[in-house]
């Protein structure tokens, strides 16, 4: 009976998350707790693997992989979509790839935890409480404070709306971004990404990772930003240039900055953005919580199943 590689399971919990033992008698499961995309390791841990469960974009599939893993029968995904998984070569080998639903909350609550904790510094504090100190920073208000949105999708549009909670001005950008759309969510439109980063108090970027995209926040983009001003980015690690950060929160020219997103990931333990003492780092939380966990696994296990009675269903490619 087939094999299962549940693979980039950080925190070690997909087999809680759902019921594996509802699957046909005689399925295996195997999980991976490490991160391993160096091509030939990762044909050799899973040339024994007959389905293989990948979690969003954490392990790249190219075409390359599919062809080398002549074992693999089905290839299951968290989400309906996965930038990391070249569907055509699966396709081209015979490999089903199905996914599953995604609940849509998660990453705006992580978004506005992360903003929260930003401005009120609560990171430093809690270093500080277990150091025996006392009231060393200040934090700053939300509400008067202009939040510029870079990105006014699903999510850009619903931290808009929370923003608009706390009595924040918002002003939006992209680059296709109408006075429709922005009048349909009830923000400002920036004439310009350079104007949006010279008004805004708080940037926050919510737009998908492409070539175009790549570096949108770059060392003159920062250089825009006023000296008092923050950055959270929960999107991906590439849309900001890494070291032109870094630069500016050592020089001090942003006040701070939260990052959920890396590149690469995991991030590595020496990474020199670790050690700045003006930044609020996360290990690419922004959809992982126990909720959408069931879901993904929980949805995997359906595929499985469905798969093994020959219909498969949520088929991405």
């Amino acid at each position: 009976m087939p094999k299962i590689a549940i693979l980039d399971d950080y925190a070690n919990v997909s087999l809680r998350m759902a019921d594996w033992g509802s699957l046909p008698e005689g399925y295996e499961t195997v999980v991976f707790t490490d991160n391993l995309v160096e091509h030939d390791a990762l044909v050799e841990r899973l040339k024994d693997f007959e389905i293989v469960c990948a979690m969003r974009e954490r392990t790249p599939f190219p075409a390359e992989i599919f062809q080398r893993l002549p074992n693999l029968k089905l290839f299951v995904t968290s989400g309906m979509r996965n930038n990391s998984v070249d569907f055509a070569a699966a396709r081209a080998c015979g490999i089903p790839v199905c996914g599953t639903a995604t609940s849509g909350n998660t990453t705006k609550e992580h978004t506005w935890a992360m903003l929260m904790a930003l401005a009120r510094q609560v990171a430093h504090d809690d270093r500080m409480m277990r150091e025996g100190k006392w009231q060393t920073r200040i934090g700053i208000d939300l509400m008067g404070r202009t939040l510029g949105v870079i990105g006014l999708g699903k999510l850009g549009s619903q931290v808009s709306e929370i923003a608009k909670l706390f009595g924040m001005d918002v002003v939006a950008w992209s680059p296709n971004l109408t006075e429709e759309r922005c009048a349909e969510v009830g923000v400002r439109k920036a004439a310009s990404k350079e104007a949006l980063l010279r008004e805004a108090d708080i940037v926050t970027l919510h737009i998908v990772l492409s070539d175009r995209s790549r570096h949108t926040i770059d060392a003159a983009s920062l250089a825009m930003m006023k000296p008092t001003a923050l950055l959270v980015n929960t999107s991906r690690g590439p849309i900001v240039d890494e070291a032109a950060l870094i630069d500016a929160l050592k020089n001090n020219r942003i006040a701070g900055a939260a990052v959920d997103v890396f590149e690469p990931e995991p991030l590595p333990a020496d990474h020199p953005i670790r050690k700045l003492d003006n930044i609020l780092l996360t290990p690419h939380m922004g959809y992982v919580t126990e909720e959408t966990y069931r879901l993904f696994y929980g949805e995997m296990v359906e595929d499985i199943k469905a798969w093994h009675e020959g219909k498969p269903i949520r088929v991405l490619n």
